[in-house]
């Protein structure tokens, strides 16, 4: 009986292993801001500006986008977008 155990334990275990994982679901209560974020239009492209932006809007991530840049057309209420104008300056700001 233990012989048979042992390897159906380790079997078990190693299945386990390969289940799918969940995709983590998001925060309820945590969405961006951007009413907030006037007075970030025309501030360079920084490491300092973006932590700003997060610390005043809420959000939990920022995607810039360069003008002309291709994005993605999906909706998330955690996302700070902010768009850069042809001198690297921000231009403008959204969430989703």
């Amino acid at each position: 009986m233990i012989r048979l155990a042992l390897p159906l334990a380790a079997t078990l275990l190693a299945l386990g292993a390969c289940a799918p994982k969940t995709p983590p679901r998001a925060v309820p209560g945590v969405e961006c801001n951007a009413e907030r974020l006037g007075g970030l239009t025309g501030k360079p492209r920084g490491p300092e500006v973006e932590a700003e932006a997060l610390r005043l809007s809420g959000a939990r991530t920022v995607r810039w986008l360069e003008p002309d840049a291709a994005a993605t057309m999906d909706f998330r209420p955690d996302r700070l977008n902010l768009h850069l104008g042809t001198d690297g300056k921000i231009d403008s700001t959204h969430c989703g």
